[in-house]
């Protein structure tokens, strides 16, 4: 059986990721893509467009992935976030919340990461309080407790923060604290 036609029977001939059943076509996960289902998926040409081409991409076409992030696929799943991730690196609020209710297990985070940290690393001016370089989606710690204005809580020195999105300033990122979404300065903080 060709990587085609497992990818049609895997996905019921629908797009893994919109679910459109027409123009299909395989799409082999950089970096490592070897050819294998386990490391592709198939998408319509829509998807495949805003895929090669992020400058492209339709945040609505996108809402999608509200469903595709939770099939049990690794490629569809480390897909989703990669594409949540493109999306809420240009403000999509709903995109970045769908990042942090994702949790990928460290192989896979790394495979998620593998294209989006070597687009990210030419750009990120984003530094911990030792100088380590801090990419979208990663994790850090606090090393002060802080306190948070207008959410009446102090988030305590310790306390780990995943998922980290950048901002257009490089002392600060956002991140996931008590439930509460907040801006952290990067001169309190240690990757972790």
């Amino acid at each position: 059986m060709s990587v085609e036609q497992a990818l049609m029977q895997r996905s019921n001939s629908t797009c893994e990721l919109c679910a459109a059943d027409n123009n299909l076509n395989v799409y082999n996960m950089p970096p490592t893509a070897d050819g294998s289902t386990e490391q592709a998926v198939l998408v319509c040409k829509t998807c495949l467009d805003q895929i090669e081409v992020p400058d492209t991409m339709d945040a609505n076409h996108w809402r999608c992935l509200n469903d595709a992030m939770w099939k049990p696929v690794d490629a569809v799943q480390v897909m989703s976030w990669r594409l949540l991730t493109r999306l809420s690196v240009k403000g999509e609020v709903w995109a970045q919340d769908l990042v942090d209710m994702m949790y990928l297990e460290d192989e896979m985070q790394q495979w998620a990461k593998a294209t989006e940290s070597d687009d990210s690393a030419a750009t990120s001016d984003h530094k911990d309080s030792n100088g380590a370089a801090l990419l979208e989606g990663d994790s850090v710690t606090l090393i002060k407790d802080l306190d948070v204005k207008g959410a009446n809580f102090t988030a305590k020195r310790g306390t780990m923060v995943k998922n980290i999105s950048l901002t257009d300033n490089p002392e600060q990122i956002e991140g996931r604290v008590n439930g509460t979404r907040i801006v952290l300065l990067t001169k309190f903080l240690k990757k972790a």
